[in-house]
């Protein structure tokens, strides 16, 4: 059997009391130009469980504080060389972070948020993800349809499985 070098990773979907979610906007140099919005997380370290790493992240991303254990809505299986660079794929899994609208300010500079292709952060209504028919793509490419279900129908029993 062929065993794949997938990289582990925890995103928050961060939802405002309006329900707006905040994305990063990753500007992604290969290929040039390609942009695209997902939620903010990132990489597992060694030693790390996943939920220090969600909250390590979005202190570093976002500037938002995480005292309690968000539940595990999403999990996301991506197998394709060259996603991530220096892995296979990348396995992420999703959190849900309930807040009051906040202004995203997190403890890394800009230069440092560059480094990570981070451009900007926004908020965005369901119906503006749902409704985007510009050239930027969303992670996962379909987010209006399991963001619909979530804010619908609320947590799901298990994480329900999403792709590209």
């Amino acid at each position: 059997m062929l065993s794949v070098n997938l990289r582990h990773s925890v995103r928050a979907i961060i939802l405002g009391e309006d329900d707006r979610i905040l994305l990063c906007r990753f500007a992604i140099p290969e290929p040039a130009g390609t942009v695209v919005w997902a939620a903010p997380g990132g990489g597992i370290e060694q030693d790390e469980t996943p939920l220090a790493a969600l909250r390590r992240e979005l202190r570093e991303e976002v500037g938002l504080a995480v005292r309690t254990d968000p539940p595990h809505v999403w999990r996301q299986e991506v197998v394709a060389p060259g996603h991530a660079a220096g892995y296979d794929g990348v396995v992420n899994d999703y959190f849900l972070v309930r807040t009051v609208g906040f202004n995203p300010r997190g403890a890394l500079s800009d230069d440092e948020l560059a480094a990570e292709n981070i451009s900007g952060l926004e908020w965005w209504h369901l119906q503006e993800v749902a409704n985007y028919d510009g050239p930027d793509l969303f992670s996962p490419r379909d987010l209006a349809t399991p963001l619909t279900a979530l804010i619908t129908s609320g947590v799901p029993p298990r994480p329900v499985l999403l792709g590209l």
